[in-house]
């Protein structure tokens, strides 16, 4: 039997159980070749799936020692490793609390360790609140920080992607006075290592082509607008391409997306958030899927927060999660 994918199903009173639920009944994990887990809350599940006018019958799966149970919804079945027993119905949505936070927490726990002792494949995270898993107790910002430290403190770096566009952040969520300062040559090259390598092995890229983007407009025009580029960003895609990285640049931002989303590229190294994201975006609004480049296991996630205006509605969509289980079907094989 191939090791399945996890999926945690993130935060208890946000949109993640309803579009795990919204998904599977759409059919859109039929043709995953991989099985998946959902770690997360049976109650929460079945309540969530009520909002499609569902009702889940269960069935525990004594055999495995875990305590899995199947959820089967019509001609459809869900497997879930319940990690909480949340009291759904009293459950209000947009307010997770300390327990909810606790219980998001020991999802993305289960399934980061089972990635990493081989038992599973690869894992894709709903979204949580970062207030209730500090609540809880952790002092991590978020899923990415935590992942990092489970798996070795290994330095990370965020890209955000779809099939037309894949887009890596050399600086992530930092005001843009703050930027410039945070860039060093050193870093660049870093990351443009662990880019290289994860293109490499997770999407079998002989040989990636990284675009790499300047700081400043048109890429500092020879100095006129900043000296980043020369002082920095050249030296690091030198120095990367001295070890065998097919890294180009600094190049133009205004003008380089219209050549990545061509194929002439295989991703994009942005200096900043909105640099980078805004062409993603404009291209996998729906369907990005953010992808943590640098850890041992394979980890997606849906490109979006927990939407407290949608969840309980139904309306939330599903497509970034199913991207999100694609990629990691692909990245693990």
């Amino acid at each position: 039997m191939q090791r399945p994918l996890i999926i945690t199903m993130g935060d208890p009173t946000g949109v993640g159980p309803e579009i795990i639920i919204k998904a599977l009944l759409s059919g859109a994990f039929d043709a995953c070749p991989r099985p998946l887990i959902v770690a997360g809350d049976v109650g929460v599940l079945r309540r969530a799936a009520r909002l499609f006018g569902e009702t889940a019958s269960l069935e525990a799966l004594v055999s495995d020692g875990l305590g899995t149970h199947r959820l089967y919804l019509g001609a459809r079945q869900l497997t879930v490793h319940p990690l909480s027993v949340l009291d759904a119905d009293s459950l209000q949505y947009g307010a997770p609390g300390v327990a909810c936070g606790r219980a998001m927490l020991d999802y993305v726990i289960w399934a980061c360790d089972r990635c990493r002792e081989g038992a599973a494949a690869g894992m894709i995270t709903a979204p949580i609140s970062k207030t209730a898993i500090h609540q809880a107790g952790c002092h991590f910002p978020g899923h990415t920080e935590l992942l990092a430290e489970r798996c070795g403190g290994k330095k990370v770096v965020m890209m955000l992607g779809g099939d037309r566009l894949k887009v890596c952040l050399a600086t992530t969520h930092l005001a843009l006075r703050a930027v410039p300062a945070a860039l060093s040559a050193g870093a660049l090259v870093d990351g443009m290592r662990i880019i290289d390598g994860a293109f490499r092995r997770f999407f079998g890229v002989a040989r990636p082509r990284l675009a790499v983007l300047g700081l400043n407009p048109h890429a500092g025009e020879g100095g006129l607008f900043g000296d980043e580029e020369a002082r920095l960003i050249a030296p690091a895609i030198a120095a990367a391409r001295a070890e065998g990285i097919d890294a180009s640049g600094p190049h133009s931002a205004d003008t380089l997306f219209h050549f990545a989303a061509q194929g002439r590229y295989d991703v994009v190294l942005a200096m900043y958030h909105d640099q980078g994201l805004g062409p993603l975006k404009l291209l996998h609004f729906e369907d990005a899927v953010n992808v943590s480049l640098g850890l041992p296991i394979v980890r997606t996630s849906v490109d979006h927060g927990t939407a407290y205006d949608l969840a309980g509605t139904g309306q939330a969509s599903e497509q970034s999660l199913v991207a999100a289980v694609r990629m990691a079907a692909r990245m693990a094989g």
